[in-house]
């Protein structure tokens, strides 16, 4: 069995606050490979950034001084698009850049393959994508740079630089 793990594609990081001109254009990808997935009988989960109105007092606001995907707001929401479409599928709220309930439900299962999209690529999708691996290691985990995303392309290469060199392919 495969997974398809969709992260963070919430309004925030589409066209809020850490928006980015780039982050639409995987949205139709993301619809179809969520499609496609469904069809040959796969599993699909996905991530939301969730944090609190105290967010610029974390750690992470403390570096990233931008408030974004306050829970109950907007910015917080999936995308439209994907709303319904994800609606019924487990959810893994994180209130940093990897899920450690994620990574947790992972290692309970015996996935063939999992492969991780959404955005932003050098950060909540790499941190995934090694937590991913780290859970199952037997795994061939993907992360599909398709249905991903960053703000800087310099990063994203370096990021996807890192997950070949610990044997997460990269699909271009």
């Amino acid at each position: 069995m495969k997974l398809l793990v969709i992260v963070d594609y919430q309004n925030d990081f589409v066209d809020g606050a850490l928006g980015f001109q780039d982050a639409n254009a995987i949205e139709e990808y993301l619809l179809q490979s969520i499609d496609a997935f469904e069809k040959e009988g796969n599993e699909i989960v996905y991530t939301l950034d969730t944090h609190d109105e105290d967010y610029l007092l974390t750690e992470e606001g403390k570096n990233l001084p931008v408030k974004h995907c306050i829970k109950g707001s907007k910015g917080y929401e999936l995308v439209n698009t994907l709303k319904e479409k994800l609606d019924k599928k487990k959810c893994f709220e994180k209130k940093t850049f990897g899920s450690l309930e994620l990574a947790n439900y992972i290692a309970t299962k015996k996935y063939e393959e999992i492969v991780l999209m959404g955005l932003v690529s050098n950060m909540c999708v790499l941190a995934n994508a090694i937590l991913c691996k780290s859970a199952n290691p037997n795994a061939h985990i993907v992360l599909d740079a398709r249905g991903s995303r960053s703000f800087d392309k310099n990063l994203e290469e370096k990021a996807y630089e890192v997950c070949e060199a610990i044997h997460i392919e990269i699909r271009r």
